[in-house]
């Protein structure tokens, strides 16, 4: 991943509107990246080493107005993929998040920094009529509008979708809203607000307990991916069309996909119980809507999250152990109850099902006798899916995530 570029914040919107106006008049024509094509109407296959022939959105360019974590979460993906993203704040403060959850005095957060990588900052006063004609100017230059406003308010400044398709009949614009259509596409919504409208709080927790959203950002970062997507099927079908789109994707909707196993498991409950969650094998009845089971699994395999050695003390010794059918014979071996493996009470999957509490904290007796790590090993040796619960400072210093690139290190700039 490459570096974020300094952007040094001016303090006058009169002295930016007219240094956006200089930078934006530079701007050159985008050159073809169009090969000479073969009979197939196909480019040329490429003769240059892997990785060395471009980046897949090299040429692109995106005018981006997001702000905060969805959009962002977007722009960056479509700039770490090549594209040239401009993206546009406002004038005096810039986005929001430059100042929230600041860690080093003068510096912009790590919660801008960590969503605005790769990108092009500009201030505009879109009030100003010098303002307004810089951005008619980038509309006729780009490829790509991107904004998570409110609903309504790109209309007010003016940027309609009947003006932008006027001045750049190609021009994809790209929007996240919280909600579709509807009686709600009017609130305003947040992450949590996401999770909890799109069906994934209700759904997260344990039966005797409240709703509860995740650590996750799928609400944001979820629909920015999403949103993403979208961009590039737009991009790609303007190659036959040669025209732009809208493109719409809504925060409850994004979340929803997300939980999708949960909508699935809501059209299985009105032909009978869900059999794979452990309320099931306990007896307790099945209520209208799907429970919150905890940490069972959302697959067909039963799995839980055990105790291993040292949770006593670190909050982290746990480590998720799925009782795959195929690795059965295994597990019984490894924990000693060999005899399992013909018990007609424990032989098949749907003997098992009433019994998952009992075998789940019989397997925990012999995990607590191991690190996470030693479970792992040991498991993955015989083909048994676990996954220790690593904490944010393990996966921050995880040698392979930085060597794969995953986790990088980058200079953020000097504090002003």
């Amino acid at each position: 991943m490459a570096t974020s570029k300094k952007v040094t914040a001016k303090t006058k919107v009169k002295s930016k509107s007219k240094a956006a106006s200089k930078k934006v008049a530079k701007l050159k024509a985008k050159k073809s990246v169009a090969k000479k094509a073969v009979a197939n109407g196909l480019p040329k296959a490429s003769t240059k080493p892997y990785g060395q022939a471009g980046k897949a959105l090299e040429g692109v360019r995106i005018l981006d107005f997001s702000h905060v974590q969805a959009g962002p979460t977007c722009t960056q993906l479509l700039a770490y993929m090549g594209a040239d993203v401009i993206k546009v704040e406002r004038p005096g403060v810039g986005d929001i998040t430059r100042g929230q959850l600041r860690d080093v005095k003068g510096a912009d957060s790590l919660y801008f920094t960590m969503l605005n990588g790769n990108k092009r900052s500009i201030t505009i006063d879109s009030k100003h009529p010098k303002g307004k004609e810089i951005l008619d100017r980038l509309i006729k230059h780009c490829d790509v509008l991107v904004e998570n406003f409110a609903p309504g308010t790109l209309d007010r400044m003016g940027l309609t979708w009947e003006h932008i398709h006027k001045t750049n009949p190609r021009m994809i614009v790209a929007s996240v809203k919280g909600f579709g259509p509807g009686p709600y596409e009017d609130c305003k919504v947040y992450e949590n607000v996401a999770q909890c409208a799109g069906g994934a709080a209700s759904t997260t927790g344990f039966r005797d307990g409240p709703p509860l959203v995740t650590g996750a950002q799928i609400g944001d970062s979820g629909t920015g991916l999403h949103l993403a997507f979208g961009i590039v099927s737009a991009l790609y079908q303007r190659i036959r069309t040669g025209r732009g789109q809208r493109v719409l994707c809504a925060m409850q909707d994004g979340v929803l996909n997300l939980a999708r196993v949960k909508l699935r498991d809501q059209q299985r409950l009105a032909h009978g119980p869900l059999t794979e969650y452990s309320q099931y094998g306990e007896g307790i009845p099945f209520g209208q809507a799907v429970p919150r089971a905890g940490n069972d699994s959302g697959g067909g395999q039963p799995g839980w999250i055990l105790k291993c050695k040292g949770w006593e003390s670190d909050p982290d010794a746990y480590i998720y152990f799925i009782t795959q059918a195929p690795v059965w014979g295994a597990i019984c071996d490894l924990i000693g109850k060999p005899e399992w493996k013909t018990d007609p009470d424990y032989a098949t999957p749907p003997a098992r099902l009433p019994r998952l509490r009992h075998i789940f904290d019989t397997i925990e007796q012999w995990t607590m006798t191991k690190t996470k790590f030693e479970v792992m090993d040991i498991c993955n040796a015989v083909d048994i899916p676990v996954g220790p619960i690593l904490s944010m400072k393990e996966i921050a210093e995880e040698p392979s995530l930085r060597k794969t690139g995953t986790v990088v290190e980058v200079d953020r700039g000097n504090p002003r």
